[in-house]
């Protein structure tokens, strides 16, 4: 069975040309199959996979965002998308604020991760332009629950509930669609913290701001990109013959 599969998995990559990923999703399908039919699967080695960087917005891409998001009517809209794009906070740590979480005094503009992922507590600075988006929701967000009971959470949903992941999530979806980009909370969250790398900051304030507790994982947004690959190989100077 092991040298059947040795084959199998050759087939994949001579004949069938599959990605590394394909190929040990295939392998791992058939392991599960000899497993239902109560049969010990063969251990063969997997591919290792390239490593690539964290997905994240180009220049032209995050121009093209900001203006989508200085054209959105609701002022909720625009403060979910400018807090994950200038924070970089986690999804579930931007549904997990609430209003006393964000801090401005004069100048001094924080906000406030009490428990993000593996429970690390943070404080990120926040830009004017997070700050100011935050600042005229929760004005909105007073009128428009003066007279309802309303949770404690800095972003809630029309019935004056903590929003959930899924809702902020789509938020960020609704207006990459509108401006033709593929966007999630995780693509904004990517774009922040290889934009600090590539501004040229310390990666150990990298990784405090991104909640990061290894300095590992941070290092994966120092890794070039596909784009970063293609332009490389575009300009490159040609000498004449």
């Amino acid at each position: 069975m092991a040298h059947v599969l040795r084959n199998y998995k050759r087939h994949l990559k001579q004949a069938g040309k599959a990605s590394p990923a394909t190929v040990n999703a295939h392998l791992t399908a058939v392991d599960h199959y000899l497993q239902y039919l109560g049969k010990k699967a063969p251990e063969i080695p997997r591919e290792e996979l390239p490593e690539v960087a964290p997905s994240a917005l180009s220049k032209d891409e995050q121009l093209r965002l900001l203006r989508a998001v200085a054209g959105c009517k609701r002022s909720l809209d625009r403060a979910v998308l400018l807090l994950l794009y200038y924070t970089g906070i986690r999804v579930g740590e931007c549904a997990a604020l609430d209003v006393e979480d964000i801090f401005v005094v004069g100048r001094h503009r924080k906000l406030v991760v009490r428990n993000g992922k593996g429970d690390f507590y943070r404080e990120i600075p926040l830009n004017r332009e997070a700050a100011e988006s935050v600042a005229e929701w929760l004005s909105d967000r007073e009128k428009r629950f003066a007279d309802k009971e309303k949770d404690s959470a800095l972003f809630l949903n029309p019935q004056g509930k903590r929003m959930s992941t899924a809702s902020l999530d789509l938020i960020v979806r609704k207006v990459g669609q509108f401006c033709g980009l593929t966007l999630s909370c995780h693509v904004l969250r990517h774009t922040l913290l290889t934009n600090l790398v590539r501004n040229g900051n310390d990666l150990m304030l990298v990784a405090e701001i991104g909640g990061h507790k290894r300095l590992e994982t941070t290092k994966r947004y120092t890794r070039p990109s596909a784009r970063d690959r293609q332009l490389a190989m575009e300009n490159l100077c040609t000498g004449e013959r």
